[in-house]
Protein backbone atom coordinates (compact mmCIF):
# COMPACT_ATOMS: atom_id res chain seq x y z
CA UNK A 1 0.00 0.00 0.00
CA UNK A 2 1.01 3.45 -0.85
CA UNK A 3 0.33 6.50 1.18
CA UNK A 4 -0.51 9.36 -1.05
CA UNK A 5 -0.68 12.82 1.18
CA UNK A 6 -3.13 15.75 -0.54
CA UNK A 7 -2.49 18.83 0.94
CA UNK A 8 -5.59 21.19 1.73
CA UNK A 9 -5.47 25.06 2.21
CA UNK A 10 -8.08 27.72 2.44
CA UNK A 11 -9.29 28.86 -1.34
CA UNK A 12 -8.44 25.03 -2.70
CA UNK A 13 -11.00 23.36 -5.19
CA UNK A 14 -13.05 21.23 -3.93
CA UNK A 15 -13.10 18.89 -6.28
CA UNK A 16 -9.46 18.76 -6.97
CA UNK A 17 -9.42 17.27 -3.52
CA UNK A 18 -11.62 14.73 -3.27
CA UNK A 19 -11.52 13.91 -6.96
CA UNK A 20 -7.74 12.54 -6.81
CA UNK A 21 -8.40 11.01 -3.56
CA UNK A 22 -11.43 9.21 -4.90
CA UNK A 23 -9.12 7.96 -7.87
CA UNK A 24 -6.38 6.33 -5.52
CA UNK A 25 -8.52 5.18 -2.72
CA UNK A 26 -10.86 3.36 -5.51
CA UNK A 27 -7.74 2.09 -7.77
CA UNK A 28 -8.02 -2.19 -7.17
CA UNK A 29 -11.53 -1.52 -6.10
CA UNK A 30 -14.38 -0.13 -8.49
CA UNK A 31 -13.14 -2.35 -11.33
CA UNK A 32 -13.06 -5.59 -8.87
CA UNK A 33 -16.65 -4.77 -7.74
CA UNK A 34 -17.80 -4.27 -11.21
CA UNK A 35 -16.81 -8.01 -12.34
CA UNK A 36 -17.70 -8.88 -8.99
CA UNK A 37 -14.12 -9.64 -7.83
CA UNK A 38 -12.33 -9.16 -4.19
CA UNK A 39 -11.18 -5.79 -3.92
CA UNK A 40 -7.28 -5.42 -3.92
CA UNK A 41 -6.68 -1.20 -2.60
CA UNK A 42 -3.43 0.12 -3.75
CA UNK A 43 -3.62 3.47 -1.62
CA UNK A 44 -4.18 4.70 1.20
CA UNK A 45 -5.04 8.53 1.29
CA UNK A 46 -4.74 11.63 3.87
CA UNK A 47 -5.54 15.07 3.58
CA UNK A 48 -3.46 17.24 5.69
CA UNK A 49 -3.79 20.82 6.61
CA UNK A 50 -1.74 23.32 8.36
CA UNK A 51 -2.34 22.22 12.53
CA UNK A 52 -5.29 19.74 11.27
CA UNK A 53 -7.30 22.26 10.88
CA UNK A 54 -10.58 22.52 8.60
CA UNK A 55 -10.03 22.97 4.93
CA UNK A 56 -12.23 25.74 3.85
CA UNK A 57 -12.48 25.50 -0.38
CA UNK A 58 -13.38 27.77 -2.92
CA UNK A 59 -16.95 26.58 -3.24
CA UNK A 60 -18.17 27.21 0.95
CA UNK A 61 -17.40 23.59 1.40
CA UNK A 62 -15.53 22.75 4.69
CA UNK A 63 -13.67 19.57 4.51
CA UNK A 64 -12.25 17.98 8.07
CA UNK A 65 -9.02 16.58 7.42
CA UNK A 66 -6.89 13.04 8.43
CA UNK A 67 -3.52 15.57 9.73
CA UNK A 68 -1.75 18.60 9.73
CA UNK A 69 1.09 18.43 7.16
CA UNK A 70 3.52 20.72 9.71
CA UNK A 71 3.41 17.68 11.59
CA UNK A 72 5.44 15.90 9.26
CA UNK A 73 8.95 15.79 8.77
CA UNK A 74 10.02 18.74 6.12
CA UNK A 75 9.72 17.58 2.82
CA UNK A 76 7.17 14.52 3.47
CA UNK A 77 9.33 11.55 3.97
CA UNK A 78 6.48 9.74 5.32
CA UNK A 79 4.74 9.91 2.18
CA UNK A 80 4.82 8.12 -1.11
CA UNK A 81 3.37 10.89 -3.14
CA UNK A 82 2.54 14.83 -1.72
CA UNK A 83 0.10 15.91 -4.27
CA UNK A 84 -0.93 20.05 -4.19
CA UNK A 85 -4.37 20.57 -5.82
CA UNK A 86 -5.90 23.59 -7.59
CA UNK A 87 -5.50 26.98 -5.94
CA UNK A 88 -9.16 28.29 -6.95
CA UNK A 89 -9.29 31.42 -4.92
CA UNK A 90 -6.87 34.54 -5.65
CA UNK A 91 -3.65 33.15 -6.50
CA UNK A 92 -1.64 35.93 -4.84
CA UNK A 93 -3.87 36.38 -2.21
CA UNK A 94 -3.51 31.94 -1.32
CA UNK A 95 0.85 32.10 -2.13
CA UNK A 96 0.31 35.29 0.97
CA UNK A 97 -1.49 33.43 3.04
CA UNK A 98 0.66 29.92 2.81
CA UNK A 99 4.29 30.91 3.18
CA UNK A 100 4.87 28.40 5.94
CA UNK A 101 3.19 25.72 3.44
CA UNK A 102 5.81 26.81 0.52
CA UNK A 103 8.46 26.52 3.09
CA UNK A 104 7.71 23.45 4.01
CA UNK A 105 7.55 21.96 0.47
CA UNK A 106 10.61 24.10 -0.53
CA UNK A 107 12.32 20.87 2.03
CA UNK A 108 11.82 17.95 -0.93
CA UNK A 109 14.84 17.35 -2.69
CA UNK A 110 15.10 15.45 -5.84
CA UNK A 111 15.17 11.81 -5.36
CA UNK A 112 17.07 9.25 -7.76
CA UNK A 113 14.60 6.48 -6.64
CA UNK A 114 13.05 6.95 -10.10
CA UNK A 115 9.26 7.59 -8.95
CA UNK A 116 7.20 10.59 -8.31
CA UNK A 117 7.42 12.15 -5.43
CA UNK A 118 5.28 15.53 -5.72
CA UNK A 119 2.61 16.24 -7.73
CA UNK A 120 -0.09 19.65 -8.66
CA UNK A 121 -3.40 20.34 -10.37
CA UNK A 122 -4.07 23.47 -12.38
CA UNK A 123 -2.91 26.13 -10.51
CA UNK A 124 -1.50 24.53 -7.77
CA UNK A 125 1.81 24.48 -9.81
CA UNK A 126 1.99 28.39 -8.62
CA UNK A 127 3.01 26.95 -4.90
CA UNK A 128 5.79 24.60 -6.37
CA UNK A 129 7.14 27.09 -8.46
CA UNK A 130 6.65 29.58 -5.23
CA UNK A 131 8.60 26.82 -3.66
CA UNK A 132 11.54 26.33 -5.71
CA UNK A 133 10.79 23.13 -7.09
CA UNK A 134 10.06 23.84 -10.14
CA UNK A 135 13.00 25.92 -11.53
CA UNK A 136 14.87 24.60 -14.49
CA UNK A 137 12.26 22.00 -15.00
CA UNK A 138 9.61 21.63 -17.40
CA UNK A 139 5.69 22.39 -15.90
CA UNK A 140 2.47 22.97 -16.82
CA UNK A 141 -0.62 24.79 -15.15
CA UNK A 142 -3.81 25.85 -16.08
CA UNK A 143 -3.27 27.51 -19.98
CA UNK A 144 -5.63 30.47 -18.68
CA UNK A 145 -3.11 31.71 -16.30
CA UNK A 146 0.43 30.78 -17.95
CA UNK A 147 1.14 34.11 -18.48
CA UNK A 148 0.87 35.11 -15.12
CA UNK A 149 2.99 31.96 -14.11
CA UNK A 150 5.68 33.14 -17.10
CA UNK A 151 5.95 36.29 -15.49
CA UNK A 152 6.12 35.09 -11.87
CA UNK A 153 8.72 31.99 -12.47
CA UNK A 154 10.54 32.92 -15.22
CA UNK A 155 13.24 30.09 -14.23
CA UNK A 156 10.40 27.28 -14.89
CA UNK A 157 10.43 25.84 -18.43
CA UNK A 158 6.50 26.20 -18.93
CA UNK A 159 4.99 23.74 -21.53
CA UNK A 160 1.12 25.21 -21.56
CA UNK A 161 -0.45 23.10 -23.83
CA UNK A 162 0.70 19.71 -22.12
CA UNK A 163 -1.86 18.17 -19.97
CA UNK A 164 0.73 16.43 -17.75
CA UNK A 165 4.37 17.21 -17.29
CA UNK A 166 6.65 15.03 -15.97
CA UNK A 167 10.39 15.99 -14.94
CA UNK A 168 12.38 14.01 -12.45
CA UNK A 169 10.13 13.15 -9.67
CA UNK A 170 7.51 16.31 -10.18
CA UNK A 171 4.40 15.72 -12.32
CA UNK A 172 1.97 18.95 -13.10
CA UNK A 173 -1.37 18.64 -14.45
CA UNK A 174 -2.84 20.98 -16.72
CA UNK A 175 -6.46 22.99 -15.74
CA UNK A 176 -9.49 22.41 -14.37
CA UNK A 177 -10.49 18.78 -13.98
CA UNK A 178 -6.93 17.39 -15.38
CA UNK A 179 -6.68 16.04 -12.03
CA UNK A 180 -8.10 13.30 -13.82
CA UNK A 181 -5.44 12.73 -15.88
CA UNK A 182 -2.35 12.80 -13.45
CA UNK A 183 -4.67 10.81 -10.91
CA UNK A 184 -4.52 7.77 -13.47
CA UNK A 185 -0.52 8.64 -14.71
CA UNK A 186 0.23 8.36 -11.12
CA UNK A 187 -2.00 5.09 -10.52
CA UNK A 188 -0.10 3.49 -13.37
CA UNK A 189 3.14 5.05 -12.00
CA UNK A 190 2.23 3.55 -8.87
CA UNK A 191 0.21 -0.23 -9.59
CA UNK A 192 0.96 -0.44 -13.13
CA UNK A 193 -0.74 -0.35 -16.00
CA UNK A 194 -3.39 -2.51 -15.96
CA UNK A 195 -5.01 -0.96 -12.40
CA UNK A 196 -4.73 2.40 -14.09
CA UNK A 197 -6.81 1.49 -17.56
CA UNK A 198 -9.43 -0.29 -15.10
CA UNK A 199 -9.52 2.52 -13.14
CA UNK A 200 -10.06 4.78 -16.50
CA UNK A 201 -12.92 2.22 -17.39
CA UNK A 202 -14.33 2.29 -14.32
CA UNK A 203 -14.08 6.07 -13.70
CA UNK A 204 -15.10 6.50 -17.99
CA UNK A 205 -12.29 9.06 -18.51
CA UNK A 206 -10.65 8.99 -21.74
CA UNK A 207 -6.92 8.50 -20.62
CA UNK A 208 -5.26 9.25 -23.66
CA UNK A 209 -5.50 12.97 -23.60
CA UNK A 210 -2.18 14.34 -23.61
CA UNK A 211 -2.89 17.98 -24.27
CA UNK A 212 -5.14 21.09 -23.02
CA UNK A 213 -4.65 22.84 -26.38
CA UNK A 214 -8.13 22.23 -27.80
CA UNK A 215 -9.22 24.61 -24.75
CA UNK A 216 -6.83 27.33 -24.66
CA UNK A 217 -7.84 30.64 -25.79
CA UNK A 218 -5.94 33.30 -26.96
CA UNK A 219 -6.58 36.23 -24.74
CA UNK A 220 -4.27 34.71 -22.38
CA UNK A 221 -1.81 36.17 -24.94
CA UNK A 222 -2.96 39.97 -24.76
CA UNK A 223 -2.42 39.67 -20.62
CA UNK A 224 0.64 42.52 -20.68
CA UNK A 225 0.67 46.20 -21.07
CA UNK A 226 3.15 46.64 -24.11
CA UNK A 227 1.07 49.28 -26.44
CA UNK A 228 2.57 48.41 -29.61
CA UNK A 229 2.49 44.79 -29.61
CA UNK A 230 -1.49 45.37 -28.63
CA UNK A 231 -1.36 47.98 -31.56
CA UNK A 232 -0.07 44.98 -33.69
CA UNK A 233 -2.61 42.28 -32.62
CA UNK A 234 -5.26 44.33 -32.96
CA UNK A 235 -3.92 44.82 -36.76
CA UNK A 236 -3.48 40.94 -36.86
CA UNK A 237 -6.91 40.35 -35.95
CA UNK A 238 -8.33 42.06 -38.62
CA UNK A 239 -5.46 41.28 -41.17
CA UNK A 240 -4.69 37.49 -40.50
CA UNK A 241 -6.16 36.19 -43.79
CA UNK A 242 -3.39 38.41 -45.74
CA UNK A 243 0.55 37.37 -46.48
CA UNK A 244 2.05 39.27 -43.57
CA UNK A 245 5.68 39.78 -43.14
CA UNK A 246 7.99 40.30 -40.33
CA UNK A 247 9.26 43.50 -42.25
CA UNK A 248 5.51 44.92 -42.64
CA UNK A 249 4.87 43.98 -38.70
CA UNK A 250 8.25 45.98 -38.09
CA UNK A 251 6.98 48.56 -40.19
CA UNK A 252 3.47 49.38 -38.54
CA UNK A 253 5.18 48.77 -35.44
CA UNK A 254 8.12 51.54 -35.83
CA UNK A 255 10.58 48.77 -34.34
CA UNK A 256 13.38 47.14 -35.83
CA UNK A 257 12.97 43.43 -36.84
CA UNK A 258 15.00 42.21 -34.22
CA UNK A 259 13.50 45.04 -31.10
CA UNK A 260 9.98 43.52 -32.62
CA UNK A 261 10.82 39.96 -31.94
CA UNK A 262 12.19 40.46 -28.77
CA UNK A 263 9.16 42.45 -27.57
CA UNK A 264 6.45 40.59 -28.90
CA UNK A 265 7.93 37.39 -27.77
CA UNK A 266 8.48 39.22 -24.18
CA UNK A 267 5.04 40.38 -24.33
CA UNK A 268 3.36 37.34 -25.95
CA UNK A 269 5.29 34.15 -25.15
CA UNK A 270 5.62 33.97 -28.87
CA UNK A 271 7.26 35.17 -31.99
CA UNK A 272 4.84 37.19 -34.62
CA UNK A 273 4.97 34.06 -37.07
CA UNK A 274 3.61 31.73 -34.12
CA UNK A 275 1.17 34.11 -32.52
CA UNK A 276 -0.06 34.42 -36.31
CA UNK A 277 -0.64 30.48 -36.54
CA UNK A 278 -2.22 30.64 -33.49
CA UNK A 279 -4.49 33.19 -34.39
CA UNK A 280 -5.36 31.48 -37.56
CA UNK A 281 -6.49 28.39 -35.64
CA UNK A 282 -8.65 29.87 -33.38
CA UNK A 283 -10.29 31.57 -36.04
CA UNK A 284 -10.71 28.25 -37.76
CA UNK A 285 -11.92 26.56 -34.63
CA UNK A 286 -15.03 29.58 -34.77
CA UNK A 287 -15.54 28.11 -37.55
CA UNK A 288 -15.54 24.83 -36.46
CA UNK A 289 -17.60 24.92 -34.10
CA UNK A 290 -20.38 27.53 -35.10
CA UNK A 291 -20.89 26.67 -38.73
CA UNK A 292 -20.43 23.67 -41.16
CA UNK A 293 -18.48 25.04 -43.76
CA UNK A 294 -16.16 22.45 -45.10
CA UNK A 295 -12.73 22.02 -44.09
CA UNK A 296 -11.23 23.06 -47.13
CA UNK A 297 -13.10 26.70 -47.31
CA UNK A 298 -12.20 27.34 -43.63
CA UNK A 299 -8.46 26.64 -44.36
CA UNK A 300 -8.42 29.45 -46.99
CA UNK A 301 -10.71 31.45 -45.31
CA UNK A 302 -7.88 31.81 -42.09
CA UNK A 303 -4.88 32.72 -44.86
CA UNK A 304 -4.03 29.14 -45.61
CA UNK A 305 -3.78 27.66 -49.61
CA UNK A 306 -3.04 23.55 -48.56
CA UNK A 307 -5.45 21.54 -46.90
CA UNK A 308 -2.90 18.81 -45.73
CA UNK A 309 -0.62 21.96 -44.29
CA UNK A 310 -3.45 23.29 -42.84
CA UNK A 311 -4.46 19.82 -40.90
CA UNK A 312 -0.63 19.15 -40.29
CA UNK A 313 -0.64 22.75 -38.07
CA UNK A 314 -3.87 22.57 -36.46
CA UNK A 315 -3.28 19.38 -34.91
CA UNK A 316 0.27 20.39 -34.10
CA UNK A 317 -1.59 23.02 -31.58
CA UNK A 318 -5.19 21.20 -30.68
CA UNK A 319 -3.66 17.70 -30.84
CA UNK A 320 -6.69 17.13 -33.02
CA UNK A 321 -7.38 16.64 -36.69
CA UNK A 322 -10.27 19.80 -37.60
CA UNK A 323 -12.40 16.85 -38.06
CA UNK A 324 -12.03 15.51 -35.11
CA UNK A 325 -11.95 19.03 -33.46
CA UNK A 326 -15.88 19.50 -34.82
CA UNK A 327 -16.71 16.10 -33.58
CA UNK A 328 -15.48 16.21 -30.18
CA UNK A 329 -16.45 19.88 -29.34
CA UNK A 330 -19.81 20.34 -31.69
CA UNK A 331 -23.25 18.27 -30.78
Amino acid sequence: MRTVSVIGFDGALASAITGIIDLFRLAGVTWARINDEAPTPRFTTRLLTKDGAPCRCINGLTIQPDGAWNDLLPGGDDSDLVVIPTIGGPIEVVLAGNSELIEWLSAFRSSDAGQVRVASNCTGAFMLAEAGLLDGRQATTHWGFSHQFRQRFPAVNLQPDKLVTVDGDIACAGGGMAWWDLGIYLVERYAGAQVARELAKAFVIDAGRTSQAPYSALQARRYHSDAAILKLQDWLDSHYRDPVTLQRLASLSGLTERSLIRRFKAATGDTPTGYLQLLRIEVARQHLEKSRLPIDEITQLVGYEDVSSFTRLFRKHTGLSPGAYRSRFVR
